[in-house]
């Protein structure tokens, strides 16, 4: 069989992306030797992404990439760039004697390969024991946050912010990662577009980094330290969701909470809009159907949420605390972030159930949030109002409108397509779940197996019970969390990458 896809010119920027991860390397590395911690971790991490960059990186010169190329790209570069964000865990494992969640001959790579994989998908999933926040040295927690900032926005647009000889393959890149088809219209060069996005990420990184600070010199967050402000900056403009501390951000102090949640909003909010704001622009942001969507879904399911609570005669009554947990942990799940206020496992059903109803919604299409995302839940209710219209009137033709354009029906033939395969690989993920617990001598309730299932494969982080805020995936079997880490990296990829590669016409016709 001729392979007719030209897989040299992929791997060969992959490798070039690998090769410049040694930069955000070197930062825990600093870290780890002005606190005199062991610095090999990340050493061994930097000449192996340096060796296998510029190993890969010689395989073509051929740098423009067609769509099969960068669907190629996309899948391979997320799988590498995590496999060597799993080697510092893997060696600090090792050197632990054993006391270490990242330990052990199965349990040391697959663990590692979770925690990494979940950094740079954004899931905030973990493996680590409320123990281990106090055992792992701060370069190792630095590593986890800084490896999910630069999943945040995508890898890939670092690498084409980089890469201005992309041309037109960067184009192709960028949309196939942003899943957005309007990346083009900010600059005329790609590259400008990635490094303007990117400078726009980094902004508002810089941003929350000062007002999480200022709270902890203004005396009104004092554990908010200068570590903890970049290292949550670092996970809430990436709705990330990963924490130092164990308690999340229950750790802080309210007015911290209050904080962060604009800056999750903010994150999940489409960056071109968020471009157009910045030049003075704010016609398209109010016109955008998509946006008031998405601000409406955070409020309704925020009120939803906050009434529940408010009328549960088990929680302890507190106008200003009911508000803000309920307001704070419905705009982490919906935004994909991640993070909790509180333990809401110990919530009641109904405000559970609402939050479960949060995972599959996600923010906006070019942000950095994850799940089903609000576009497409807009395009499906669009559709099925439509097609109510038509069967009351089968003559009439009345296209599905978004904005002030015609949604053409491939589009909304291939968003019905994504949202009924993404909710069947949710289905069979959560009976993958349960049958493998009880495989291996374990137990998982229905309720607990649908949250982890759509917490992983949607990326959220967070789930109920035994996978709740507080808790973490370590006790599920190894077999469980290594499919977990190939249900993260479809899900962050929006599937579809993935699937064209098992298709045979992707490599042959």
């Amino acid at each position: 069989m001729k392979i007719r896809v030209d897989w040299r010119s992929s791997c060969s920027l992959t490798g070039t992306v690998l090769k410049w991860l040694a930069v955000p390397l070197a930062v825990p590395l600093g870290l780890a030797v002005l606190d005199g911690d062991d610095p090999v971790p990340f050493l061994v991490a930097i000449s192996v992404t340096v060796a296998v960059g510029l190993t890969l990186e010689r395989l073509s010169d051929d740098r423009e990439l067609g769509q099969r190329e960068s669907f190629l790209m996309v899948a391979v570069t997320w799988l590498a760039v995590a496999a060597v964000g799993a080697i510092p865990f893997l060696l600090v494992g090792l050197a632990s004697g054993g006391q270490s969640s990242f330990a052990g001959p199965v349990n040391g790579p697959v663990n590692a390969m979770f925690e990494s994989t979940s950094g740079l998908t954004t899931t905030g999933a973990t493996v680590m024991n409320e123990w281990d926040f106090a055992e792992q040295p701060r370069s190792v927690l630095l590593w986890r946050q800084l490896i999910q900032w630069l999943g945040g926005l995508g890898i890939l647009i670092v690498a084409i912010g980089l890469l201005s000889h992309l041309m037109i393959g960067g184009a192709q890149l960028m949309e196939t990662e942003t899943q957005t088809r309007n990346v083009r219209k900010l600059r005329p060069h790609i590259a400008e577009t990635a490094r303007l996005i990117w400078g726009l990420y980094v902004g508002l990184t810089l941003l929350a980094i000062a007002v999480f600070y200022a709270l902890h010199l203004l005396g009104l967050a004092p554990n908010m330290d200068f570590f903890n402000a970049v290292s949550h900056a670092f996970t809430s403009v990436a709705t990330a969701g990963f924490s130092p501390e164990p308690d999340s951000i229950g750790a802080f102090s309210p007015t911290v909470q209050w904080s962060i949640i604009p800056f999750m909003v903010v994150g999940s909010t489409n960056f071109v809009l968020l471009y157009y704001l910045t030049q003075g622009d704010f016609e398209r942001p109010v016109e955008s159907e998509e946006l008031r969507f998405y601000l409406g879904t955070l409020a309704f399911f925020g009120v939803v949420v906050v009434a529940i609570l408010a009328f549960d005669p088990e929680i302890e009554k507190g106008l200003e605390p009911t508000i803000r947990h309920g307001l704070f942990n419905v705009a982490s799940l919906l935004t994909t972030t991640g993070y909790a206020s509180t333990d809401f496992d110990a919530w009641t059903a109904g405000a559970k159930h609402a939050l479960f109803l949060c995972m599959f919604l996600g923010g906006m299409a070019g942000s950095t949030t994850c799940s089903i995302k609000s576009f497409r839940w807009l395009i499906v209710l669009k559709a099925f109002r439509r097609n109510l219209f038509t069967a009351v009137h089968p003559r009439a033709i009345r296209p599905v409108r978004l904005g002030d354009g015609v949604v053409d029906e491939d589009t909304v033939n291939d968003v019905f397509a994504y949202v009924l395969l993404a909710i069947v690989i949710f289905f069979v993920l959560t009976v993958f779940l349960v049958v493998d617990a009880a495989r291996a001598g374990a137990f998982v309730g229905e309720f607990e197996a649908l949250g982890a299932a759509a917490s992983i494969f949607l990326n959220i982080g967070p789930a109920f019970e035994r996978a709740g805020p507080l808790e973490s995936y370590a006790w599920f079997p190894a077999s469980s969390r290594a499919v977990m880490i190939v249900m993260m990296w479809i899900g962050r990829i929006e599937i579809i990458p993935v699937l064209v590669l098992l298709t045979p016409a992707f490599w042959k016709s």
